[in-house]
C-alpha cells in the first residue's frame, strides 16, 4: 500500500514538474536551457593550470596558442569574438588575446593556430605585451597565481570595428550592444 502512493506520488510530482516546464516557462526561457552555449579547451580543464606549452618562453614556455571548443551558438550569430585577459591586481586586465570577427561556422581553433592557421576573416589584435595574436602567460614573480579568463563572445553583427591594439575596456566597449551570449572559463599560471 505505501509503495503504491510513493510511486502515485512520483509520477504526480512528475506530471507537475512537466506541466511547468511547457506551460508556464516561456519558450525562450525552455530552449535556452537546452542550447547554452559551452567554451573549454582540450588542452586543459576549467580551474585547471594552464601547460607551461603555453606560456611565454621567459618562464619556459613556448608561446602556443590552447586548442579550444565550443557549440551551442544562439540564432542570430553572425561572429565570434575571443578574449584572454589576466584580471589579477598586479596585471590589470592584461590582454593576452583578443580576436574579432571569426566567422559563426567555425567550431574550434587548434592548438597553436595564433599567426598560423586562422581561420579566413578572424582579425587577431594587438595585446598588451604589443604583438598581435596570442601572448601567453607571464606573470611576475612572487605574484601567486594569476587567473586567465577566456571567453566567447556571439554577436549580431559579422564584423567589429576597433582599434586594432585595444585594451580590454575599449574590447567591451566596441562589442557592447552585440553581445547575444558570453561563455568562459579560466586558467590558473603563476611562478
Amino acid at each position: 500500500m505505501c509503495g503504491d502512493v510513493v510511486q502515485n506520488m512520483f509520477f504526480a510530482s512528475r506530471w507537475v514538474f512537466s506541466f511547468i516546464i511547457v506551460f508556464c516557462l516561456p519558450f525562450s526561457t525552455v530552449f535556452a536551457m537546452e542550447a547554452a552555449m559551452k567554451f573549454l579547451s582540450p588542452s586543459f580543464a576549467d580551474g585547471a593550470r594552464i601547460p607551461l606549452v603555453h606560456t611565454m618562453p621567459a618562464v619556459g614556455g613556448k608561446n602556443i596558442s590552447p586548442a579550444l571548443r565550443w557549440s551551442g551558438l544562439p540564432d542570430g550569430t553572425r561572429s565570434l569574438a575571443l578574449s584572454v585577459v589576466d584580471p589579477h591586481p598586479v596585471a590589470r586586465n592584461w590582454v593576452h588575446w583578443l580576436v574579432v570577427d571569426i566567422p559563426p561556422h567555425i567550431l574550434e581553433l587548434p592548438e597553436g593556430a595564433s599567426g598560423r592557421s586562422m581561420p579566413t576573416g578572424a582579425r587577431e589584435l594587438i595585446n598588451s605585451f604589443g604583438n598581435r595574436g596570442y601572448g601567453g602567460p607571464q606573470p611576475p614573480a612572487g605574484t601567486g597565481d594569476h587567473p586567465y579568463v577566456f571567453t566567447l563572445y556571439a554577436l549580431s553583427v559579422e564584423q567589429i570595428d576597433m582599434d586594432p591594439r585595444p585594451s580590454a575596456k575599449d574590447f567591451h566597449e566596441a562589442i557592447r550592444g552585440h553581445v547575444l551570449a558570453t561563455a568562459t572559463f579560466t586558467g590558473y599560471f603563476g611562478r
